[in-house]
């Protein structure tokens, strides 16, 4: 098989693999019901002028299914981290005990269930509209290159076949989450 030809199939698949990573991680990034430390991933603290993630500042656990503890390495950090919680409009109020935060992650209510899940659907058609401007760029370099017309459509059909096999993957993704998110 021509190398350019073969770098264009090898390209093409490593952007598409990206787009799904992205979208895995968008995902991972939207609440499903259960406290995970995972929610806290967006906020920053203010330690001694610099902003800085919280993981790298305190311990972040999961209580139980509704509460999330946030253990300080410094007490001094305690009102910082409380700050840096409500500035990450994440919705939720974070309490000191002295301590530690804790955070009481809310029940989502049927509402927020389904706007959860439209964002997740946003998030896979974006992913989807990735991989389909991957399949054009593709077809365009494809057709820049000196090979015969056999192999031309082939490697079209290959690229395809690609394309489908990804946006299955993103169906999937979004089906588990959708289903995630609406579990009571």
């Amino acid at each position: 098989m021509n190398e350019e030809l073969q770098f264009i199939l090898d390209s093409t698949k490593e952007q598409m693999q990206s787009a799904v990573t992205h979208l895995e991680h968008e995902l991972s990034n939207i609440r499903a019901g259960k406290a995970s430390p995972i929610m806290l991933k967006s906020v920053t603290v203010d330690y001694y002028g610099a902003s800085t993630p919280l993981s790298q500042v305190a311990n972040i656990n999961t209580l139980d299914a509704h509460t999330l503890t946030v253990q300080p390495w410094e007490k001094s950090l305690i009102n910082e981290i409380e700050k840096g919680i409500r500035n990450a409009n994440l919705g939720f109020n974070p309490m000191n005990n002295g301590e530690s935060v804790i955070i009481n992650v809310p029940i989502l209510t049927e509402e927020r269930r389904r706007d959860l899940s439209k964002q997740a659907k946003n998030q896979a058609e974006y992913a989807k509209v990735s991989i389909r401007n991957d399949r054009k760029e593709a077809n365009t370099e494809l057709k820049k290159i000196d090979i015969s017309e056999d192999l031309l459509e082939n490697s079209e059909i290959d690229i395809q076949e690609l394309t489908d096999k990804f946006i299955k993957i993103i169906d999937d993704h979004y089906a588990i989450k959708e289903k995630e998110i609406m579990k009571v």
